[in-house]
């Protein structure tokens, strides 16, 4: 049986108010899934889940709403961020991501 993407994650022993954090302290957060080995599996579960709160996959809450917004019938995520290249901007909410 193969593992939880969660069980690799940068943030496994990470307390969870340090995800789920305020504004200001947002920035800790994304930073430590800047080199994450499956940044690409939490934010296509977190999109594709629409979680609401926290930051998942690099990206704060109003970052994946403000994406959903603009993509509202992306159904599923992973083939879209997989094929966009990080200058695209896709996972940082960016308009300039290709279209779905």
């Amino acid at each position: 049986m193969q593992a939880h993407w969660s069980e690799q994650a940068a943030c496994r022993d990470t307390h969870a108010d340090d995800l789920f954090a305020d504004a200001a302290t947002q920035k800790r957060a994304e930073a430590l899934c800047t080199a994450c080995p499956v940044r690409i599996d939490c934010l296509t579960e977190a999109l594709d889940s629409r979680m609401e709160f926290g930051v998942w996959g690099g990206m704060t809450e109003r970052e994946r709403r403000a994406l959903l917004r603009r993509r509202p019938h992306v159904t599923s995520w992973r083939p879209l961020i997989e094929r966009s290249p990080p200058a695209a901007g896709l996972e940082r909410g960016h308009a300039g991501a290709p279209a779905a």
